[in-house]
């Protein structure tokens, strides 16, 4: 070959090598293309970009791996609070670039075309964080074996052909993003026979399982639950001997277990609940590493197999809503660190199992709604672990173990509807954290032990239809959180305590059908969050007190007892005509059924009246003469320690006008407006006239709200420490900025004091202008303006925030109306962010209203934002029937959930519901917002809307369907009604 040839044939290479070498990138250009995504990531809230500077190499970089060449191989960022947009322009020219992880962030905006030149990407975890947008093309991705994008707010199609050709994916995880429907189960994942993790819970994915997924051997995880998936499980699953964990819960697969499923001997959590699967489950006795089975809510039936009681790893065990019988296996629970059980509403019989707290870890006992018999063994006495125990409705008997009665860490003990018998032990006073005591319909005797008073957490008392004697212990006014004390039907006897009136958050009293005797204590005027009261059939004397007058009652009963004397007049309402019969001496000018009060009776008692008048005037007197000498006694004393403006801590929200001396001396007894169990309320009028509303927080150790207020420094209390209810809702509040929801302008703290500084709402509570005395006449259009204002004041609570805000006492009395009638969500001294951990983290604290109380709050004391939809739902009812949550026509232990289902049977019966205040013509429209109303207060949580869905049904709902906003100025003169008719009193492009 000549030397020409052999020049020409190296320029040539030489010119690839050139070309090559041009395309490839260089350290400089990757150092760019990391600072591209630097700048497009600027907002994070770490400090992970610290070390991204062009004076370092990139392979220093915080999160950034290189392969021995020195070029970028991985970008590993997850979990570092990054916000911002991906420039996948830049990050795809990382041409060595084998994986990028930055899941759970909260990055935002779609994901670009230009991933798909990501070619030689391994790993993408994109999960966790805020997309929007498709999911775009990845057939070019053929190297992927991990594919995360779970949870990251994906909507549109999902383009499954792509799978196709990503055939080394070995985990797939793309659950919980709202991607269109398929019209049925995409087959193209039963061709990546390399995966051991399949997640694809709550995907839209319709359709039928097929028996192809036989092909997935490698499986270990399979999660397909909260879909739309329907038909018999595929025996093809059975052949997934590798899996160790199964959901397929919330779907509506039907039929039996297939027999191959005893073949899954590696299976460790299997979860098939809310389906309905019927049949038995003898095949699962082969599972020996079963760790956690949750089949709840099917169609199950026959006996649970006794092999179950050799299970040695199974520590989470619930079954309930099926169709079991037999007995429970007596060995169930006594391997493992077991943890729970719940095998309520079947047909279960026999004892209970005696080991399942035997290690001591055990939480819930729930077998509530059976056939059980036996005594509860006496190893649970010493179960201190147990927050839970529901055994009611069953056959037990004989005495509960003392121990039980003060185990520390239990919430909830209902034993209701058994035949159990004896006393309540004074053990009771160590149950610390005790909330609900629900002992009702069984046999128990003996005295309430004055120890009862130690429970401080009681939230409900519930002790009727047994046989208790004796009196009510004097110490029960240190219940500060009680909110239903429930005593009827017994044998109690004696005085009904003055100190029930310290029981500030009572909205139930019912001591019916015992003996008590004496006079009805002028205390229980004081409960002003007071709904009901009973106080029927027993042997009660004296005239009714006065101070019952201030109460706002929907129910109240003291019939046939010995009652004499007028009826106050603001109780002599036709609605409560039948609660005085049975009470001879007891007349009123007002009722039918009454006799009429005499001139001599009125004389005499004016007489009397005027006595006692005289004897007060006189001793008032008296008291002011000394006040005033010690007060000029004292006065030198006083001004040489003024009140230093340092023991103050006022943070403010907004720009303010005012100082905390002007709020301070305010706080009198003559500016009290509101009282209530979690503290007063405050109205104070500034120099400049503007007004404002100041709320006093009860404090842990205070006995403020037993004083009378004469002067700021009465009512400002010593303190310890900090209230917990104050620090919660000034950490809530302090972030809220909503139209719909109340003005949070400072609070103002010392060692002696709890305010908040609101704006003050002249039109009150929508309970007050519902039921009150003063209410006014509602119609339609004003209604429905104030649930949807109220709707998004909630739906922003919810929805507003990194973390949801729960607010935990929705109810009318909460939902305040400024002076064009628009409403403010308010008052949450109980509300409390909580953790967003794959949808959000249960509380466990018993909170809420009677009759506003979502069924889960007794049931399992769990509470979320679904709960608080509940209780929106029911201020829905009211505002479309103008009823109360709880009154008598509902029937006994029924509210207006329970009445309104069972009359909204037809379009007929419907109409009858709603309030003869809406015109015919617009009742209609309610009954649209009537539906809503029973679908928000759905039983089960999950099957309620969220507050989001609510605002939209609400609006679609419309009556007028007004598109233009016009702001509705106050007119003197003109109802809220009329307000309404040129426009809407909600701005519509929220």
């Amino acid at each position: 070959m000549s030397v020409g040839k052999y020049c020409r044939w190296d320029s040539q290479v030489f010119c690839f090598l050139s070309f090559i070498m041009l395309l490839t990138p260089t350290k400089s250009d990757e150092l760019q293309m990391l600072m591209n995504l630097k700048s497009a990531l600027k907002n994070s809230k770490t400090d992970v970009f610290s070390s991204w500077t062009r004076e370092n190499s990139v392979c220093n970089f915080t999160g950034i791996i290189c392969n021995d060449n020195g070029l970028v191989k991985e970008i590993n960022l997850p979990q570092q609070q990054l916000e911002g947009f991906l420039p996948f322009d830049s990050i795809c020219s990382l041409q060595s670039l084998k994986k990028i992880s930055l899941g759970s962030n909260s990055l935002h905006g779609g994901i670009s075309e230009e991933l798909k030149n990501c070619r030689s990407l391994q790993v993408l975890d994109l999960g966790g964080n805020l997309f929007s947008g498709h999911v775009p093309e990845l057939s070019s991705l053929r190297e992927l074996r991990f594919l995360s994008l779970n949870a990251s707010g994906f909507s549109g199609s999902f383009p499954w052909n792509s799978l196709e050709n990503l055939t080394n994916l070995e985990f797939l995880s793309l659950g919980d993003n709202p991607f269109d429907g398929t019209s049925s189960f995409p087959v193209e994942v039963l061709k990546l026979n390399k995966l051991y993790w399949l997640y694809l819970t709550n995907c839209s994915i319709k359709g039928q399982i097929p028996e192809g997924i036989s092909n997935l051997a490698m499986l270990q995880n399979l999660e397909l639950s909260d879909n739309q998936l329907f038909g018999e499980i595929p025996a093809g699953i059975g052949k997934l001997n590798k899996l160790w964990q199964l959901e397929i819960y919330n779907n509506s697969f039907t039929g039996k277990l297939p027999v191959g499923f005893s073949n899954l001997t590696s299976l460790v959590n299997f979860d098939a609940s809310h389906n309905k699967l019927e049949g038995e489950i003898g095949v699962l006795k082969f599972l020996k590493q079963l760790s956690s089975l949750q089949l709840f809510e099917n169609q199950f039936s026959g006996e649970i197999p006794e092999e179950f009681g050799e299970l040695k790893y199974l520590t989470e065990f619930s079954l309930y809503r099926n169709k079991f019988t037999g007995s429970l296996p007596q060995k169930l629970g006594s391997w493992a660190d077991f943890l729970y059980i719940d095998v309520s509403e079947n047909f279960l019989t026999g004892p209970i199992p005696p080991d399942m707290c035997k290690n001591g870890k055990m939480t819930d006992l729930l077998i509530l709604q059976n056939k059980f018999t036996g005594k509860i063994p006496d190893s649970y006495a010493s179960c201190k672990s147990l927050i839970r125990l529901r055994v009611n409705n069953n056959s037990l008997s004989g005495p509960v173990p003392a121990g039980i009665w003060g185990l520390p860490n239990l919430i909830v003990m209902d034993l209701s509807i058994n035949q159990f018998e004896g006393p309540v032990t004074p053990d009771i006073g160590n149950a610390e954290s005790l909330s609900l005591l629900i002992l009702a319909n069984n046999q128990f005797s003996g005295e309430l032990p004055a120890a009862i008073s130690d429970a401080s957490s009681l939230v409900s008392v519930q002790l009727s239809s047994n046989q208790f004697v004796g009196a009510i212990p004097e110490s029960i006014g240190k219940l500060k959180k009680l909110n239903g004390l429930y005593l009827n039907g017994n044998l109690f006897s004696g005085n009904i305590p003055d100190s029930v009136g310290s029981c500030v958050s009572l909205t139930v009293i019912n001591l019916s059908g015992n003996s008590f005797s004496g006079e009805i204590p002028e205390s229980l005027g004081d409960l002003f969050t007071l709904n009901s009261l009973n106080l029927s059939n027993n042997k009660l004397s004296g005239e009714i007190p006065v101070s019952l007058s201030s109460l706002r009652l929907s129910n109240l009963d003291l019939s046939n007892n010995q009652l004499i004397g007028p009826i106050p007049q603001s109780l002599s309402l036709e609605v409560f005509h039948e609660s005085f019969d049975g009470n001879l001496g007891l007349c009123s000018n007002n009722l039918r059924n009454i006799q009429p009060c005499s001139s001599a009776t009125s004389n005499t008692s004016g007489h009397l009246r005027v006595l006692l008048s005289c004897f007060a005037a006189g001793l008032l007197v008296l008291v002011i003469f000394a006040g005033c000498l010690l007060f000029v006694k004292l006065r030198p004393n006083n001004l040489d320690r003024p009140l230093k403006p340092s023991s103050w801590d006022m943070k403010s929200f907004r720009v303010l006008s005012f100082s905390e001396r002007d709020i301070i001396d305010s706080i009198k007894s003559g500016n009290l407006i509101g009282k209530g169990g979690s503290g007063n309320v405050y109205k104070v009028v500034l120099g400049n006239g503007n007004e404002l509303a100041v709320k006093h927080i009860w404090t842990s150790n205070s006995s403020t709200h037993q004083k009378s207020f004469r002067s700021s420094s009465a009512m400002l209390t010593k303190r310890n420490f900090r209230s917990a209810e104050f620090d919660a809702e000034v950490a809530t509040l302090s972030a809220v900025r909503h139209v719909n929801v109340v003005k949070l302008y400072c609070s103002i703290t010392s060692e002696d004091s709890n305010l908040l500084v609101y704006e003050y709402l002249p039109n009150g509570s929508l309970w007050d202008q519902l039921h009150s005395c003063n209410k006014i006449k509602m119609g339609w259009e004003l209604r429905y303006a104030i649930a949807v204002g109220a709707a998004r004041g909630l739906e922003y609570l919810h929805h507003g925030f990194d973390r949801p805000v729960i607010h935990r006492d929705v109810k009318s009395s909460n939902i305040l109306l400024d002076e064009e009638w628009k409403p403010r969500i308010a008052d949450f001294g109980l509300a409390k962010i909580v953790q967003a951990a794959g949808g959000g983290e249960w509380s466990h604290i018993i909170a809420g209203t009677h009759g506003y109380m979502a069924p889960e709050y007794a049931y399992t004391c769990k509470v979320n934002e679904k709960s608080d939809v509940y209780s929106f739902g029911v201020v829905l009812m009211e505002l479309v029937t103008g009823k109360r949550p709880v009154e008598s026509e509902y029937g006994e232990n029924k509210d207006i959930v329970n009445w309104v289902c069972s009359k909204i049977t037809n379009r007929e019966s419907a109409i009858n519901l709603v309030d003869s205040n809406i015109l015919e013509n617009l009742k209609e429209d309610a009954i649209k917002v009537l539906r809503i109303a029973v679908h928000c207060t759905a039983k089960i949580p999950a099957l309620r809307p969220s507050m989001r869905m609510v605002v939209q049904m609400l609006e679609d709902a419309d009556p007028h369907k007004l598109t233009d906003v016009i702001v509705v100025k106050k007119e003197s003169g003109s109802s809220p009604d009329e307000k309404l008719k040129g426009g809407s009193l909600f701005d519509l492009s929220n």
